[in-house]
């Protein structure tokens, strides 16, 4: 059975918010707490193990525009060739709502990504330090990880207003699937037919 434009793209929201999720917590948990301070003569030298997080945590920032682009095409997308003018979607207000928090979330998760992998790469290219009190800091604990999270809530958000998107549609074009209508009877409900 072959996927229709709305699961593929609905997978390819999921895919890329769940990689976004997977790299931050990735990123998160390889983070080293501190580098180690190599005292020399009036500088302080700082020396961090190889880990992987700059490269998840910008791999994670890239995902997470990917997830945001194919939301923002998850609703405005012609599906069946068919396009529905905005004012027409964001008549529903279910819709406007969740588009709201859905750019909201992407983008405080795209901040604190952005924030935390920078963070971590200013630490790592300036390791010569004046201050010979000093403990060669890393990004702050819990930064990738909360980030993480909310791009994993940016998808979901983003799954929703799909489907209330897909809704606004078949309103606006007034599409039925679920076939006609037709009288109920109680004895029908109550599974004997007369």
């Amino acid at each position: 059975m072959a996927l229709t434009s709305a699961q593929r793209i609905a997978l390819t929201v999921s895919f890329f918010g769940l990689l976004s999720f997977l790299l931050g917590v990735i990123a998160e948990n390889k983070k080293p707490p501190y580098g180690t301070p190599i005292k020399g003569k009036d500088v302080v030298i700082c020396k961090f193990p190889s880990d992987p997080t700059i490269a998840m945590g910008s791999l994670s920032v890239v995902s997470l525009v990917l997830t945001t682009i194919v939301g923002h095409a998850a609703i405005f997308y012609p599906y069946k060739s068919k396009s529905v003018p905005r004012g027409a979607l964001f008549r529903s207000a279910s819709l406007s709502v969740f588009f709201v928090i859905a750019e909201l979330v992407s983008a405080l998760a795209f901040a604190m990504l952005l924030c935390a992998t920078v963070t971590e790469s200013l630490h790592r290219s300036n390791s010569i330090h004046h201050d010979l009190d000093t403990q060669c800091p890393t990004a702050k604990t819990g930064l990738f990880g909360g980030a993480a999270f909310l791009a994993l809530d940016a998808a979901l958000f983003w799954l929703v207003c799909q489907m209330l998107a897909l809704n606004a549609r078949s309103d606006y074009l007034d599409e039925d699937d679920k076939g006609d209508y037709g009288q109920v009877f109680a004895s029908d409900v109550d599974g004997t037919k007369v």
